[in-house]
């Protein structure tokens, strides 16, 4: 069998409020300090040009046919060879804006944008007016490599990842701008995803200071698809790397056939004792 392995890179960043420009700089200042030679998918966070603070949103927010981030993302992704998943910017549509991920390949073309499925409006967020959900997955081919996006809130979903991994998804990708105070659900959920779906999975938001008393997480992470951590990057800001082997997980998968154990249909009954 022909060796598929796949060099993947997730960059954690600490972004600027507001200011578009200057993260862009901060991306590309990490990139030229940090960026390993020969990496096949480069990642970024969520809403990384802006912050995660959405009354910010759609200050930031421009369309997919005139898109200064998406045509600094196109340079990077020509200048080092290498595809890129763009964590998430805000995109405006007519009257409608969106929390999306656009996806370049490795020639600068855009290929792909997946917007996000489910909106977090609590605890203060008030996401779900700024923006609006998408309404469908979307997997990526990448350098013959399957990637399923996701972005932060989505994790708490597993329906979706499921459905990438019926889909024949091989990478299952999460990028977010995580609170620091919900360290255990963000462990927990993105190695979950991994093992339940035997996938590699990763998991990358932003780190350091927000706004008014907040903090991104940081602790960004390659997961193996038995939920083992392959690489990590604690509370800095900073780019890991790391070469995963597609063949090992298949083989894994032959070995330990649960995807197959999977019924189309759960029937659930209640039992009423008086």
């Amino acid at each position: 069998m022909e060796q598929k392995t796949i060099k993947v890179s997730l960059l954690q960043m600490n972004s600027v409020l507001g200011d578009v420009e200057a993260n862009c700089n901060k991306v590309e200042n990490i990139i030229n300090r940090e960026l390993v030679n020969g990496t096949d998918v480069l990642v970024l966070p969520e809403v990384w040009t802006v912050g995660w603070s959405c009354s910010h949103f759609r200050a930031s927010a421009q369309t997919i046919e005139d898109n200064k981030v998406i045509k600094f993302l196109r340079n990077i992704a020509i200048k080092f060879k290498t595809n890129i998943i763009g964590g998430s910017i805000i995109i405006q549509d007519g009257e409608n804006y969106y929390n999306s991920c656009p996806v370049i390949d490795k020639y600068g073309n855009l290929i792909a944008l997946y917007s996000k499925n489910h909106l977090y409006s609590y605890y203060g967020c008030d996401e779900d007016k700024y923006v609006k959900s998408g309404d469908f997955g979307l997997i990526v081919d990448l350098n013959g490599v399957k990637f399923g996006l996701s972005i932060c809130y989505d994790i708490r979903f597993p329906e979706l990842y499921r459905a990438y991994a019926k889909s024949g998804a091989d990478v299952l990708v999460n990028c977010a701008a995580w609170g620091s105070k919900k360290p255990v659900a963000w462990e927990m959920m993105t190695k979950s995803r991994a093992i339940e779906n035997q996938c590699y999975m990763l998991a990358l938001t932003q780190c350091g200071y927000i706004e008014n008393g907040e903090y991104d997480l940081g602790i960004s992470r390659i997961i193996d698809y038995k939920g083992e951590e392959v690489k990590i990057i604690k509370e800095i800001e900073g780019i890991i790397t790391s070469e995963i082997s597609i063949n090992q997980m298949y083989e894994f998968r032959t070995k330990s056939p649960t995807l197959n154990d999977i019924k189309d249909k759960y029937e659930v009954k209640t039992l009423c004792v008086k």
